[in-house]
């Protein structure tokens, strides 16, 4: 009895609402306080618009033409769009994210969770006349360039043994980089990644565009989308990440604090759930 006086009380409390409001129908009214909730804004279609920072925080600021501009405003798909494997299936799998990167899926599968942040970092450096700088190391170790393979070089590779030598004429379009990510894709991974690139030793100095790793094969690796940071010098981050099978890269929920998601409070060394993989001795890493 209790709870339908309840339920009786808050409707009536909404209609009444809606009357002193009459410029608007009630199914606009209550639109309008349920649009942001739990800091969501689903009609935005960027990162740092979807997202809105916790009362007492402020978002970290970054130089315009910075990765980490360039991440916070990556255009998202409309809000409700489902995680969609490479093979154009559903995801077993919805309800672990808030936002979907726009970012295609090559139908060959192999654009999983490292290959899906080296296509971003990739991307940020051919759009940023950087293109000299984009290269991965194989699992082997041995240095893969974009610049090498545009030249038509390409790798000989015989076990853990690689050799490059010319047998492509040069071809530096958008077409043939494409072509290089799916080579790097196939010969690099997380385990790649966690040697090659740098580490955070304090988490001080982590910040957007930085990487929760878990290095091996098979390991997992997210990207930090965002980050804020209230007055005492505490920080929070978004995070997002591709998956295997290849799927779209998806802004995940933090499902173990509903209050702060999807914002996290990251930490060196501890266990953090990120949708449906736990890290559980988190560390972090960061391309050169």
């Amino acid at each position: 009895m209790r709870k339908f006086l309840l339920t009786f009380f808050v409707i009536i409390t909404i209609l009444l609402l809606a009357y002193q409001l009459k410029s608007k129908p009630i199914r606009h009214f209550v639109n309008a306080i349920t649009k942001t909730v739990n800091n969501i804004d689903k009609d935005s279609l960027t990162i740092a618009t979807r997202v809105n920072v916790p009362k007492g925080y402020k978002r970290v600021e970054y130089p315009k033409g910075s990765f980490q501009e360039y991440l916070r405003h990556y255009k998202l798909k409309p809000f409700g769009s489902k995680i969609i494997n490479y093979d154009d299936s559903e995801y077993y799998w919805q309800q672990g994210h808030i936002g979907i990167l726009d970012i295609p899926v090559p139908k060959n599968g192999l654009q999983q969770c490292a290959d899906a942040l080296i296509r971003i970092r990739s991307e940020y450096l051919w759009d940023n006349n950087r293109k000299a700088e984009i290269g991965f190391n194989f699992t082997s170790g041995h240095y893969c360039s974009w610049t090498k393979y545009a030249n038509g070089y390409r790798p000989k590779i015989k076990g853990n043994k690689v050799s490059f030598s010319k047998t492509a004429t040069a071809n530096h379009t958008k077409d043939n980089f494409y072509k290089y990510l799916n080579l790097i894709y196939m010969y690099s991974g997380t385990l790649s990644l966690y040697n090659e690139l740098d580490h955070i030793t304090t988490i001080k100095n982590l910040k957007l565009g930085d990487m929760l790793i878990k290095g091996g094969t098979p390991g997992h690796i997210v990207m930090l989308g965002d980050e804020a940071v209230n007055d005492k010098g505490e920080k929070i981050f978004l995070l997002f990440q591709g998956n295997t099978p290849a799927q779209t890269v998806h802004l995940v929920k933090n499902l173990e604090d509903s209050k702060l998601s999807p914002w996290y409070d990251l930490k060196l060394n501890e266990v953090i759930p990120v949708s449906n993989y736990t890290f559980y001795n988190s560390e972090f890493a960061r391309f050169k």
